[in-house]
């Protein structure tokens, strides 16, 4: 034994230790790095044998010390313990838990994204004589040990692109797919193809994806988590976190700290406990499946045994989604039920058609049954009696209109068509031969002379068109001022002052000169879009809560109910446009800035399922959303993906699905289930994006311009397909809906 080297190990241990518990002060650990720094000295005369023996003492009390330390170990703690340097990486893990590996693709920024590790890997295992390898895509963020250019595992978009990638590769390969997740979150930039868009991307391909996908959490840092983090097993390690923001990041909003203000160390710990973010915490509420054991005071790169379990428990996780798809429901479990006993059985990862058709469908029964406690359920015993009800007769309709009745009317459309072509051909060639007669005699057809009339007559306006209006039952309050407003734009472009009653009701809060569009109640919108006297809300008495008993959060909650009247940011209603039947759900800026919990999402999830059922187009209306409401925790964080995968699920379905974004927009819900809309529009003057200019400089220094987040931005890079002015959007959507949806309106 290298006394001086074993000595320098033991030193680094206690810094270690150090490291990870902060500021706080622990005399055991300094009485001991004493001894170790005393220890030449004490033993320069000593045999060597006995110097051994007392550096082996040293280790041993170390060891104790450690695991004493850790089971002391608080939320804030193992945050520090996964940002450490020494913790093991992705390159330690694809070193010694699989058998060989390729990386793929190189360390170019704008390709791969040096943050975004992908290897095509092997694990080889061992039946007799026999070796079979089995071959999986392995996705993670890398953050190396302290290696600046990986960026601290936070990922750019076209990282998550490039993952998207391979992933999709690894589906048409059927092999298994290993994503890591080890990011404190996404690089907040808008640069395209966008970093919500792309991780909405991410999460709307991954929920198909017809083959096992295993996640094993680290740090799991918001949406950078949910752009590889959806999976059949979700692992994570013992020491690890998954939280909807840091408990930094938390303890800035709780405690409004603005600048360059840092929030005290108190708030910060007391954030980091509250959101509920350990692995502990997340078995018990169900958004993990299993924890894997880490040694004491967390797995760095000389941990081997550690290794070993992680292999383990992969290999396993795998197996196991694997064998829950394949065969008789009957085999299966005894299979299972085997398997967890004997670790010498080997499962063959492949899956038939069928096989990769359950694994799907029961990806999508995972995610719905998640969360279902963390909402508050207000509804009496006879309004959710009503509600099944409603939906069985709407189950029932549906199948007979568009299981028997549209197909019926479909073979007799098709007949008569062809019938009707059929006859047009001969009758075309009647019409030709009777209009060169009389074009020979020089007499005008009827038809000929009603185009000439139409050509120079004068045009008349069609009074059966409805004008939109601010006075169909709602006035905006802005409306009472008596004042004149000044348009932000007045001193580029020459905008005259109005008057706020006229502004706010005649120009529908549009600017009359430059078009701008000032912010508006979303009860402007209820009351102008949609035909008058025809929304009927459902879900009302769904209510956000405080699942995680967050401190001081239930006051909040109450205030902002009694404030707007409403129980939850979201409202969910069936309406009509133009006679066009629709379901709708609208987040509101005004009930906690429109951020999305629990009960946000599954209001969402049922209006979706409402409109499939019904055969209904969708509406999303973004009054505006500041995102995940962080105090929930991963009961917020998790509605990224559960509702991503009711879009997915609607739109496969042939659902039709339009967002249209107002105001401020950013963070998890356009990064997940809005973001993953095929057709996006925007109302000018909205802005939209990741993240919003306070936490981009907070997280990366960057000072951004003014526009960055402007609606045409966001066209340009495509993350939006059209800007819309307030005054047109009634028209507008009209338009989308009949141009998109076409005949087949509400399914394709």
């Amino acid at each position: 034994m290298n006394i001086d080297k074993k000595l320098n190990e033991l030193l680094e241990r206690v810094n270690y230790t150090r490291d990870i518990l902060g500021n706080k002060a622990r005399p055991e650990l300094d009485a001991f790095a004493k001894e170790i720094q005393a220890f030449p000295a004490k033993y320069s005369v000593a045999s060597e044998d006995m110097a051994q023996r007392a550096v082996q003492s040293l280790d041993k009390r170390l060891s104790t010390m450690e695991s004493a330390i850790d089971a002391q170990l608080t939320a804030m703690d193992k945050v520090r313990i996964v940002r450490h340097p020494q913790r093991v990486c992705l390159k330690d893990i694809l070193e010694n838990v699989y058998d060989n590996y390729t990386e793929i693709g190189g360390m170019d920024e704008h390709s791969i994204d040096p943050g975004m590790l992908i290897a095509r890997a092997y694990i080889s295992r061992r039946k007799g004589k026999k070796i079979i390898n089995q071959p999986v895509m392995v996705v993670g963020q890398e953050k190396g040990h302290g290696q600046e250019f990986r960026n601290g595992g936070s990922i750019k978009p076209w990282g998550n692109s490039k993952a998207l990638k391979y992933m999709k590769v690894a589906a048409r390969e059927q092999i298994p797919i290993h994503a890591y997740v080890n990011t404190p979150g996404s690089y907040p930039i808008e640069d395209f193809p966008g970093a919500a868009q792309q991780i909405a991307e991410n999460i709307y391909e991954m929920a198909g994806l017809p083959v096992p996908i295993i996640a094993i959490f680290s740090e799991g840092g918001s949406g950078g988590a949910e752009a590889i983090g959806m999976a059949d097993k979700r692992l994570m390690l013992s020491h690890g976190y998954y939280s909807v923001i840091s408990p930094e990041g938390a303890a800035a909003i709780e405690g409004r700290i603005r600048g360059s203000e840092r929030a005290p160390v108190e708030l910060i710990e007391s954030c980091a406990i509250s959101q509920r973010i350990t692995a502990q915490d997340n078995l018990k509420n169900g958004y993990i499946d299993e924890i894997i054991e880490e040694p004491s005071l967390g797995a760095r790169a000389d941990h081997f045994e550690f290794y070993k379990q992680v292999r383990e428990q992969v290999v396993r996780a795998t197996d196991e989604v694997t064998l829950s798809v394949r065969g008789f429901s009957l085999f299966r479990a005894i299979a299972l039920r085997h398997f967890r006993k004997h670790t010498d059985i080997i499962v063959r990862w492949s899956l038939s058609d069928k096989a990769r058709q359950r694994l799907i469908v029961r990806r999508f029964k995972k995610y719905r049954k998640l969360a279902q406690s963390a909402y508050q359920d207000n509804r009496s015993m006879l309004e959710r009696l009503n509600a099944t009800s409603t939906r069985i007769v709407s189950s029932t309709t549906s199948a007979l209109l568009y299981g028997i009745v549209k197909p019926f009317k479909q073979r007799i459309s098709r007949f008569m068509e062809e019938a009707t072509d059929e006859i047009h051909v001969v009758t075309g060639r009647m019409d030709a031969a009777y209009r060169a007669i009389m074009k020979k005699f020089g007499v005008k057809t009827q038809e000929e002379q009603k185009q000439a009339i139409e050509l120079t007559g004068l045009s008349k306006v069609d009074e059966s068109q409805e004008l939109m209006t601010n006075g169909n039952g709602y006035i905006s309050p802005q409306a009472r001022q008596d004042r004149e407003i000044t348009c932000p734009h007045a001193e580029k472009r020459g905008c005259l002052d109005i008057w706020a009653r006229d502004l706010f009701t005649d120009f529908a809060g549009v600017c009359p000169h430059c078009g701008y569009n000032f912010p508006m109640e979303y009860q402007w919108y209820l009351h102008n879009i949609f035909d008058k006297g025809t929304i009927r809300e459902f879900n009302r008495d769904i209510a956000s809560g405080n699942p995680t008993d967050f401190p001081n959060f239930e006051k909040r909650v109450s205030a902002a109910k009694e404030k707007t009247g409403l129980e939850s940011s979201c409202i969910t209603f069936n309406a009509t446009l133009e006679g066009m039947h629709l379901t709708c759900a609208t987040l509101v800026a005004n009930f906690r800035g429109g951020s999305v919990g629990a009960a946000e999402g599954e209001k969402f999830i049922r209006a979706l399922e409402l409109a499939q059922t019904k055969h209904q187009p969708f509406l999303a209306y973004v009054h505006g959303t500041a995102g995940i409401r962080i105090q929930e925790g991963v009961n917020g964080l998790i509605q990224m993906p559960r509702v991503t995968m009711a879009v997915r699920k609607y739109i496969e379905e042939g659902g039709l699905y339009i967002v249209l974004y107002d105001t401020n927009s950013y963070a998890g819900p356009v990064a997940s289930f809005l973001g993953c809309s095929p057709y996006q529009f925007a109302v000018r003057s909205s802005r939209l994006g990741f993240a919003g200019p306070g936490v981009i400089k907070e997280t990366t220094g960057i000072e951004i311009p003014p526009d960055y987040h402007n609606c045409f931005k966001a066209l340009s890079r495509g993350h939006i397909q059209g800007v819309w002015s307030r005054k047109d959007i009634r028209k507008n959507l009209h338009q989308a809906f009949l141009t998109i949806g076409g005949r087949n309106l509400y399914y394709r």
